[in-house]
């Protein structure tokens, strides 16, 4: 975790350290998990501010929720009532929504990987076995947690990317109202076998609708299981009003500029000049004058329990009556861009992760590279990554482990 000078609002660190993402393999994952959260903009998916760069290091700068794990949220409570469940997996359907109409499959849906913010709303994070997919296309790989993943997915068929995330949803459900999951076993192969035959039980205190939902979500055969449609319309679904807001594609949707809070990054903080502070925000550009600016509409969505952009966006969303495909923009967007798509790390590249990899500088050589990084950086990012630097070593020295921290989901506070 850490603190942005200039707001004072709190956010999440997730480093990644260069000579562990050695294979092209690791460097097309984390290229792909960057990708996505640069893309991403809903009120129920954690949202990236910044990207600073190191010779050795990435450190993503994330949004911070303040009431960590659902899981942690279920197991202090032993199971949730039903009413804050619905409240809590109405968000999650409409995050999952979201990203599958942005051709996004998420694949590791689980308790430990949805965060409880301050107004206790659910953010979606760990983007890290996430894939993107054309209209029409099936997925293959058989990745995420044994205990969330969809029975299709561990029979090693190919698969449609929302179906087995809804599955998951329904274990996580289950995980909510139950206060333990529908399929447990030490032993791998018996825990896949109770998947594939749906052998789970549901306890008597579950209300019937909640049953009947359970049921229906929990169908091995993935042409039944519920839509997302269906369990909208599901009365246990629908026991309380739904309060949703539209997310943002970016590169499709036009971001909209709050500009009372804009203004202030001039008036308040002289932060670059007000028009081109405006060309950041609508770039969709992970810097230090567009990370203050979302962490004070923060400021604003925590003492109002409501975000400015999403309200604005989803008002004008809905009056302008836009009914086109949103994943077929999407993918026009990311074709259109494949260019920009390659160099999403910012200056980070393939080439980069493989060099230093391989070629590992001296003492004196690393000291230099930093003097550099460190005279070419904005001033506010240079304040950063010296908290970030002093509290890593402190941290190594301490504990007089080595400096590597693992590939961590981005609920990880440093």
């Amino acid at each position: 975790m850490g603190t942005h000078t200039l707001t004072g609002e709190k956010v999440a660190i997730k480093i990644l350290e260069k000579d562990k993402i050695k294979d092209s393999s690791d460097v097309e994952r984390v290229t792909r998990e960057i990708h996505i959260l640069k893309i991403v903009r809903h009120p129920n998916v954690i949202q990236l501010y910044e990207i600073i760069e190191t010779s050795r290091q990435l450190f993503l700068i994330m949004e911070y929720a303040a009431h960590g794990e659902l899981f942690d949220y279920i197991v202090k409570r032993k199971r949730l009532q039903e009413r804050e469940a619905c409240k809590f997996f109405q968000q999650m359907l409409s995050g999952i929504e979201y990203i599958h109409k942005a051709k996004i499959c998420h694949r590791d849906l689980k308790p430990e990987n949805l965060l409880l913010d301050d107004n206790l709303n659910v953010k979606i994070v760990d983007f890290g076995l996430s894939n993107t997919y054309k209209t029409g296309e099936t997925l293959k790989t058989a990745c995420g947690s044994p205990c969330y993943a969809a029975p299709e997915m561990i029979a090693g068929k190919r698969y449609i990317g929302l179906n087995v995330d809804i599955w998951s949803l329904g274990v996580i459900l289950y995980a909510m109202t139950c206060g333990y999951l529908p399929f447990e076993d030490p032993n791998t192969n018996k825990l896949y076998k109770k998947i594939l035959s749906c052998d789970y039980l549901i306890p008597g205190f579950i209300t019937p609708n909640c049953k009947d939902l359970i049921k229906k979500i929990l169908n091995t055969d993935p042409n039944t299981r519920l839509k997302a449609a269906e369990i909208r319309a599901h009365d246990w679904y629908q026991q309380i009003q739904s309060v949703e807001l539209e997310g943002i594609v970016v590169g499709s949707d036009r971001i909209p500029i709050i500009e009372e809070v804009r203004a202030k990054l001039a008036t308040d903080f002289e932060l670059e000049n007000v028009d081109q502070s405006q060309q950041f925000i609508l770039a969709n550009k992970h810097n230090h004058v567009t990370t203050t600016y979302y962490l004070l509409l923060k400021q604003i969505e925590r003492s109002t329990g409501k975000n400015p952009v999403f309200e604005v966006f989803t008002k004008e969303k809905r009056s302008s009556n836009s009914t086109g495909n949103l994943g077929q923009r999407t993918s026009s967007y990311f074709r259109a861009n494949s260019l920009y798509a390659s160099k999403l790390m910012n200056q980070t590249t393939t080439e980069g992760f493989i060099k230093a990899s391989s070629q590992q500088p001296s003492k004196s050589e690393s000291k230099a590279r930093s003097n550099e990084v460190f005279s070419n950086m904005n001033p506010i990012a240079r304040r950063y990554l010296e908290q970030i630097e002093r509290t890593y070593s402190k941290r190594t020295e301490s504990t007089g482990q080595s400096t590597t921290t693992k590939l961590e989901s981005a609920s990880s506070q440093i």
